[in-house]
């Protein structure tokens, strides 16, 4: 478990390194580009990032034996979103570089043992399912942003991967809120990078499928795409879906955040 704890924390530091890099480029007016989330310009992204960040690193400090001052969410959401872009951005850079600073000086134990109250879950959740929640916004968003200035951008490789990985186990049950099983007539088990796709009831992403009823064309950065709403033209290309579901059925039971 504490390795994959270790490889969590790795893709964070690199999705944050890449996005550093391209946020410091940014004009003001590419700032105000709207970005791969059409509601939401490049900068509102970042301050997204930033505000989750911000938000975040509270429950993860206070596990690890911190006192955190308490500021409830609606007061960090406003300040954020009564910013000037230039501030988001910055301050996208400024917290999370600080969440991330709090995780990687996390012991070998605190890894692999401590238990973190989010406040919006029935219970504290093992760290490993709050890195994961935080790792797929981080590579989604980031692809919002890094998508405005380079079209053929994906979700970082290392990031999918492990994505894959973590909706197979500790964060699966955001399927329940991402996806629209009733959508489809059918169930469809669906062969996917890394693994398989189970729709039925519910939606479950496996390790491993026997036989499949469809298979995935695509990187496993595409398929994370997928479940985020976010492969859709003209950001699908080369990716097809052969059997008994279609990529637009696929596309209907994910619609995105």
């Amino acid at each position: 478990m504490s390795q994959f704890v270790d490889r969590t924390i790795t893709a964070l530091r690199s999705e944050h390194d890449v996005l550093a890099g391209l946020v410091a480029t940014l004009t003001d007016e590419q700032l105000a580009t709207t970005s791969g989330a059409a509601d939401w310009t490049v900068a509102q992204a970042l301050s997204h990032l930033g505000s989750g960040a911000e938000i975040g690193r509270a429950p993860i400090a206070r596990a690890a034996g911190e006192t955190v001052a308490a500021e409830d969410n609606p007061t960090i959401w406003a300040r954020w979103d009564g910013s000037a872009p230039r501030a988001q951005a910055e301050g996208f850079l400024e917290h999370n570089a600080r969440w991330l600073e709090t995780v990687e000086a996390l012991t070998p134990e605190q890894r692999s043992s401590l238990t973190v109250d989010l406040g919006f879950l029935p219970e504290p959740v093992p760290l490993l399912t709050a890195l994961g929640m935080r790792l797929n916004e981080v590579a989604n968003h980031s692809w919002d942003v890094r998508v405005a200035f380079d079209p053929e951008a994906g979700v970082d490789a290392g990031s999918a991967a492990v994505l894959v990985e973590l909706l197979a186990g500790p964060v699966g049950f955001m399927l329940s809120f991402l996806a629209k099983p009733a959508e489809l007539a059918d169930p469809v088990s669906l062969a996917v990078p890394g693994g398989g796709l189970v729709i039925d009831d519910a939606v479950t992403v496996v390790d491993h499928l026997e036989s499949p009823s469809a298979t995935f064309d695509g990187p496993a950065e595409a398929f994370v795409r997928l479940i985020s709403g976010r492969l859709k033209a003209p950001y699908d290309k080369g990716v097809t879906v052969e059997g008994s579901i279609t990529l637009d059925d696929l596309r209907r039971v994910f619609p995105g955040f």
